[in-house]
């Protein structure tokens, strides 16, 4: 494990002004979603002993792995308790693209299973003694942006929800007081897999059900714009863009800022 000296807004906002040597510590975890075994990963810091805000992490179409794995480790170092979902049940991994339809294929066409998975997940987070489970949100990439949203549809208990790159349609639409958390999109203006009429849809949803929403559009950027395993080629409709990843990420942090500290 490896040592570090930070001083987070977070950990500021907990009462820890001073430097503090973090060890941000992993283990995977199995857990049961109707009968179907599920093995998520969990990250923290533990450096700090209060109940500090939950994220949970919902992966994309290739299921939990070492990007989403390390998204919780990023979590984890800016001083929140954050756990990879699995989504697909344990030993998913699809290991090409075709195996990767298949799977958040399925997952795409049952939303209800989708909502059960990532509700299960939530509530394992939440039960968690490091958690003040009164602090939580979501953040998903891809098909996990998409798992996300359908989590805040569902009424689930959250501050907030962050997608990146995510699907932003539903076959079943929102109504009024239904969705309980603040949104954050962050989306690529480019992205072939979300046209900008799937954009007004969920405007139009979100507005007409009086969410409170906002959505950043990152001109250039096209699907899958944080990962850096995505390539460096747009025209392929995927690919790595620097500047988006880091813009995202850092809106992430003052969107949770403002989730968490009251404001």
């Amino acid at each position: 494990m490896a040592y570090r000296y930070i001083v987070s807004p977070l950990l500021t906002l907990l009462g820890f002004s001073t430097f503090t040597i973090a060890e941000v510590k992993t283990r995977t975890i199995e857990y049961l979603v109707d009968g179907v075994t599920c093995e998520g990963y969990f990250a923290w810091d533990d450096a700090v002993t209060a109940p500090r805000p939950g994220i949970l992490v919902l992966h994309e179409w290739k299921g939990l792995e070492d990007y989403a794995r390390d998204r919780t480790e990023a979590l984890a170092r800016l001083g929140y308790v954050a756990f990879a979902a699995d989504m697909y049940g344990k030993d998913i991994r699809p290991k090409t693209r075709e195996e990767a339809m298949t799977e958040s294929g399925r997952l795409r066409n049952d939303r209800a299973l989708v909502r059960r998975r990532a509700n299960a997940s939530l509530e394992l987070l939440k039960s968690k003694s490091s958690v003040d489970s009164s602090r939580l949100a979501a953040i998903g990439y891809c098909f996990g942006g998409m798992c996300a949203l359908e989590l805040a549809r569902s009424g689930a208990e959250l501050k907030g929800v962050v997608s990146f790159h995510g699907s932003l349609d539903t076959p079943d639409l929102v109504s009024a007081g239904q969705v309980k958390a603040k949104l954050l999109v962050l989306h690529g203006a480019a992205d072939p897999a979300v046209p900008p009429d799937k954009v007004r849809a969920f405007e139009s949803e979100m507005t007409a059900a009086g969410v409170d929403w906002q959505l950043v559009s990152y001109g250039g950027a096209v699907h899958a714009f944080t990962n850096p395993n995505a390539g460096n080629n747009p025209s392929t409709g995927a690919a790595y863009d620097p500047k988006a990843a880091a813009r995202s990420w850092k809106a992430m942090q003052t969107f949770f800022d403002e989730l968490f500290s009251g404001r």
